[in-house]
């Protein structure tokens, strides 16, 4: 199979799950997530190999042992690939994007040290200037509310040192064009647009010395 697209059966799913998000939904539905939701994006996946590594797709099921919310089900498919990328389908559309989503202490360590660095600093800002160039934004999640003590609060880069997490993400609306083939060109150019932040971020940053758990690629 090659992959087409989303159909509406796919943010069909979505909408219910939303509305009754329990394991009876899931269980009466589950075959509609395997052939709607997963198996597009298993398919997507395989095609992006050459370019961008086999991804791997987040298993559904919420990780609620340290969290007020206890809905089981997560409202969105969501796969990582090796190259830094992340592709997010949702009822309410696409999402592509790149970066580190969470630090570590010890990348949060390096992370500022390359920010208050000029040379790597400013490299960050080029990059960024690059990619917001092309209609792209910068999210952040989570930041400090004043900079890091060991760094000046009138550093030129001070707004980037109290960042925790990066990232760089496009997002376009439910269309018609994401139920066809063409949404994967819309994913290719995107995850090229994007992959200079995940490159400085793997030349200056690097990944946790703890261990990271990642999604697997079977249905959960």
């Amino acid at each position: 199979m090659t992959f087409q697209g989303w159909t509406p059966l796919a943010l069909a799913f979505y909408e219910g799950l939303e509305a009754d998000n329990s394991k009876a939904y899931w269980t009466a539905h589950k075959a509609a997530y395997t052939a709607e939701v997963y198996g597009p994006m298993d398919e997507l996946l395989h095609e992006l190999e050459a370019e961008f590594g086999l991804g791997r797709i987040y298993r559904p099921l919420r990780d609620v042992r340290f969290s007020a919310d206890k809905t089981p089900y997560k409202t969105a498919t969501c796969a990582t690939l090796p190259t830094g990328g992340y592709v997010v389908f949702s009822k309410e559309g696409l999402a592509v994007g790149s970066g580190y989503q969470s630090m570590a202490p010890d990348q949060l360590d390096r992370y500022r040290n390359a920010v208050a660095t000029d040379q790597s600093g400013n490299e960050l800002c080029e990059v960024i200037a690059q990619i917001t160039a092309q209609g792209i934004e910068i999210s952040v999640e989570q930041q400090l509310k004043e900079g890091p003590r060991a760094y000046s609060k009138e550093h030129p880069r001070a707004d980037f040192l109290r960042y925790k997490d990066i990232s760089a993400w496009k997002r376009w609306p439910v269309a018609d064009w994401l139920a066809t083939p063409r949404a994967k060109d819309h994913i290719t150019e995107a995850l090229r647009a994007t992959y200079p932040l995940h490159l400085w971020l793997e030349a200056n940053v690097g990944p946790t010395n703890k261990p990271r758990h990642y999604g697997r690629r079977e249905v959960g």
